[in-house]
């Protein structure tokens, strides 16, 4: 019999039949992912290996369990198989992580996620069969190195070669309405939206005329949304 220790007004069980997720792995990323959507509405079914980590989450999610992943009668026991929706967030363990991919996809969990700390990590979980394998501090430096670099508030690649950026107008674009810019024809990106203090975020027009404090959001190749977010 899998022994497990559990805080949580709610059973598993109870927890599969609403809108929820399984967060294993409750270190930085997987309870910065888990708070995060209890705040959004989602019920978490929390799981770790480390007793004092599960008690400091008692409260925070809809029910945390101390317990073993890389055990089939535990997740079993756990009601997992009950979720279509389960985050592996394990990044201490690269054998835990493998071993607990490996019973997930056994039990035919519809949608997972995998935390990957490496790329032979994010590889073998690929090759396992895992559909989404996710890279929380190469992805994080990669976008913060873009950010390092310009005058971008913030950056978000968008499949291979497009990005979304974040950022104050170049000197160029305020006071001129952007059909007069021609920004697209020129540095080959598009102004797709504005924020202005007070009135907040709004399309952006032909005739839309951009001001000191404004913040934009531009759209376009990777290198070209690049080159953009170097201008002052």
């Amino acid at each position: 019999m899998a022994k497990f220790s559990l805080f949580g007004h709610e059973q598993p069980n109870r927890i599969a039949e609403a809108d929820s997720v399984v967060v294993i792995g409750l270190g930085r990323f997987g309870s910065s992912l888990a708070v995060e959507l209890m705040a959004n509405g989602t019920e978490v079914l929390g799981i770790d290996g480390n007793e004092e980590i599960v008690q400091n989450h008692n409260g925070l999610l809809t029910h945390v369990v101390r317990a073993d992943s890389t055990k089939e009668a535990t997740l079993r026991q756990l009601s997992v198989p009950d979720f279509d929706r389960v985050v592996l967030a394990i990044g201490g363990d690269v054998t835990a992580s493998i071993l607990t991919a490996s019973l997930l996809l056994k039990l035919e969990i519809p949608n997972i996620w995998a935390k990957a700390v490496s790329d032979q990590h994010g590889a073998i979980l690929e090759q396992l069969g895992i559909g989404h394998v996710i890279y929380p501090e190469k992805d994080m430096g990669r976008r913060v190195a873009h950010l390092v670099r310009g005058a971008m508030q913030d950056y978000l690649e968008v499949g291979d070669d497009f990005a979304l950026v974040k950022m104050a107008p170049p000197q160029d674009l305020i006071g001129v309405p952007l059909g007069q810019s021609k920004v697209r024809g020129v540095y080959g990106v598009t102004v797709t939206a504005f924020f202005r203090p007070g009135a907040g975020w709004s399309y952006t027009t032909l005739d839309t005329v951009l001001a000191d404090g404004d913040v934009i959001l531009i759209a376009g190749n990777m290198a070209k949304v690049e080159a953009f977010g170097q201008l002052r």
